[in-house]
């Protein structure tokens, strides 16, 4: 068995149909991770796929999939965010499907030293980009950042009702000794939050998840990643996005019911807007798709996963900054 058998990517045959990959066309694999989804749209047909993931230990197992595709994948290390400037370096400027897997993978939640996990003891890290990056971790940001910035994240990112009483939690302990360690700090939210109880959601859940998301700049990396897609496909070429929470899938959402053409008309009582941007995506999809009640048995992690997906049309992409155009 390959090693995608022991991290199955969520909702595979979704993403493989929705990026309908035909011989000869490019598609780009925008979080890499264990190589699930590109070797899926390798699979499925005699295509280029290029696989772009900022965690170091992505390129290893991008060989090992490239092994079994000769001359087919080619890997990227770098941000999804930098995904024109990345193409750019390798001469590609046009692609017919992008695929996105938002979030953290199973394989950092199942490496401690990783720092991502509130259920097994290591480092307090969480930078996707791997302990030799030069960017701030997790330890940092709870140990220096004050009292009142700790809760705006922890609301913000996280959703978490106890967010303040988190944060000055967090101070509180800090003042005796440097939190550096997951299990302190997910012992700390949880005393604050009643304990752990049987059969429901860890309490340290939400804060894991908003540190994790400030300390990579997820959410800025997602806006950013779907501008570069705009840019990237080609007329009728295919967007999957597939997120785990619902910062994220609002995010994508918004995005697409914009580019679409679809975003709320303004009030009659204001004055005119400017005439609209010509839409730069038609949905493929109703709505966010679920995985199959099958999957989520099969694997729990699936349960929260939307998928959603569109097709570039042939109108020029949006500006920049996203504003539209007059």
């Amino acid at each position: 068995m390959n090693d995608t058998g022991r991290h199955a990517p969520v909702m595979l045959r979704e993403v493989v149909d929705a990026i309908a990959p035909r011989a000869g066309e490019t598609v780009i694999d925008a979080t890499f991770g264990w190589g699930g989804y590109s070797r899926g749209f390798l699979q499925a047909a005699p295509c280029v796929v290029y696989g772009i993931d900022r965690d170091p230990t992505a390129a290893s197992r991008a060989a090992a999939v490239g092994a079994d595709f000769p001359g087919r994948l080619t890997f990227i290390d770098g941000r999804f965010g930098d995904m024109v400037e990345l193409m750019d370096n390798v001469s590609v400027t046009s692609v017919q499907g992008i695929a996105f897997d938002l979030g953290v993978s199973s394989m950092q939640l199942d490496d401690a030293d990783r720092g991502f996990s509130f259920q097994k003891d290591g480092p307090l890290d969480m930078r996707m980009a791997g302990r030799q990056s030069d960017t701030p971790d997790a330890a940092e940001l709870v140990n220096s950042e004050d009292e009142a910035e700790i809760a705006r994240i922890i609301w913000l990112y996280g959703e978490e009702k106890n967010s303040r009483r988190i944060a000055r939690a967090i101070v509180a302990a800090r003042k005796a000794r440097p939190i550096t360690r997951t299990l302190e700090l997910a012992d700390i939210v949880a005393r604050v939050c009643g304990g752990v109880l049987p059969h429901k959601m860890h309490p340290a859940t939400r804060t894991f998840q908003a540190l994790r998301i400030q300390v990579n700049d997820e959410l800025g990396q997602l806006e950013m990643g779907l501008r570069a897609a705009e840019r990237l496909l080609a007329p009728e070429g295919r967007l999957a996005v597939v997120s785990f929470h619902s910062l994220e899938d609002r995010i994508v959402k918004n995005f697409l019911r914009e580019r679409g053409g679809m975003a709320p008309s303004a009030s009659r009582h204001l004055p005119e807007a400017p005439r609209g941007h010509a839409p730069s995506f038609t949905l493929a999809t109703r709505g966010a798709v679920k995985p199959t009640e099958a999957e989520t048995e099969a694997n729990p992690r699936a349960r929260s996963a939307r998928l959603r997906a569109a097709i570039r049309t042939a109108n020029d992409a949006w500006p920049r900054d996203g504003r539209r155009a007059a």
